[in-house]
């Protein structure tokens, strides 16, 4: 996607210098920042303390943390401590240990002097196909935006989403942001409201941020507007990303999804989920019993980051001293309250057998 008509994406591998390189979403929306990743040690550190988030992203960061490993050292020892120390950053997204398992299993049948090129074109296929993955959703889920454009009479099409689901999350075009950026390409007349999503405030900082740079028509709500939102009838749709989705459609999203999707529910308001079939986890049934949940520092609820009147970012603390506070990164949606899965193959109940439908190879397998 572009910034300031530029086209990035959120990873990359310098042409001139051979670096790895990102963006630093902390910084975001008021600088843009592009640091290099030199180390394995650097790697985990960007995804662990959310240099880089969102559960594709976190995959093809990690997928090129292990060849910045192999160019170093390509030994078995290595590749299996390159594995340990990068799925141990996060433990929630199932993109992460998808691209670890997957690089580990082109890299260890070959000796070892084969292993650092290897690693680096299978590092850069990962992203790749994140891509095309993504651009697939986005064209998968214009159906449903032209569909309610014509139940409007080409009216605008009003569209909740939820933390950030967008190219910055994913290597380009983004999931549940992906359908919207096919609309505005074929002219559908789209607005996109945008959770705030505390307490990093993704929505705020990141999807806003997006949002304003590609020109997509857009305001910003406060987490607890969307559901008057809806009861005044001011959102078409909700569409949101996922980090895992169980076998049978439960989906684990960013603190906050379970909320929307039970006030979409109560608003007869459609609720999908968009996302790439990396992110099924296919051992996993039941999201609310199986699947673990990331507790991060009380730090992010008592304090935020902004910028002051004199354009400097820095942050404050929000709470009395000696408040303690829970952080539960991420809730569990039950599948019964989600329209439907738009994936890179089609939409599709979120149930076993519409899942198994799409992807009979994975289901099968996991039988």
């Amino acid at each position: 996607m572009k910034i300031n008509g530029t086209p990035y994406r959120s990873i990359w591998r310098d042409a001139a210098s051979g670096e790895g390189k990102i963006i630093d979403q902390r910084w975001l929306p008021h600088e843009l920042r592009i640091v290099p990743l030199h180390s394995l040690a650097d790697f985990a550190t960007a995804i662990r303390d959310m240099w880089v988030r969102g559960a594709p992203l976190i995959g093809a960061t990690a997928a090129w943390g292990v060849a910045e490993e192999m160019a170093r050292d390509p030994s078995d020892a290595a590749l299996q401590n390159a594995w340990e120390v990068l799925h141990d950053t996060r433990p929630t997204a199932i993109n992460l240990r998808w691209a670890l398992d997957a690089m580990r299993a082109t890299l260890a049948p070959l000796p070892p002097d084969q292993r650092a090129a290897a690693a680096r074109i299978r590092a850069e296929a990962i992203c790749d196909e994140d891509v095309e993955i993504n651009r697939r959703i986005g064209a998968n889920g214009l159906t449903l935006l032209r569909e309610i454009a014509a139940r409007k009479g080409g009216g605008r099409v009003n569209v909740l989403t939820h933390c950030n689901a967008g190219w910055l999350a994913t290597v380009d075009w983004g999931t549940a942001t992906s359908p919207v950026y096919h609309a505005v390409a074929e002219g559908i007349d789209v607005h996109v409201y945008v959770d705030e999503t505390r307490p990093r405030n993704q929505g705020a900082l990141l999807t806003a941020w997006e949002m304003n740079s590609h020109g997509v028509s857009h305001d910003l709500i406060v987490d607890n507007a969307g559901g008057h939102l809806m009861q005044h009838g001011e959102i078409d749709i909700v569409i949101t990303g996922t980090d895992r989705t169980t076998a049978r459609g439960d989906v684990c999203n960013k603190i906050g999804s379970y909320l929307k999707a039970l006030a979409a529910h109560a608003n007869g308001v459609p609720f999908y989920v968009a996302l790439p079939s990396p992110t099924i986890d296919w051992t996993v049934r039941d999201g609310l019993a199986e699947i673990p949940i990331e507790e991060r520092s009380a730090h992010e609820v008592t304090h935020v980051q902004g910028r002051d009147p004199e354009g400097r970012v820095t942050e404050v603390q929000i709470s009395p001293d000696g408040t303690g506070a829970r952080n539960p990164a991420f809730d569990v949606t039950p599948a019964e309250l989600v329209t439907g899965l738009i994936t890179e193959r089609g939409i599709c109940p979120a149930t076993t057998e519409g899942m198994a439908a799409l992807f009979p190879e994975f289901a099968t397998a996991a039988q």
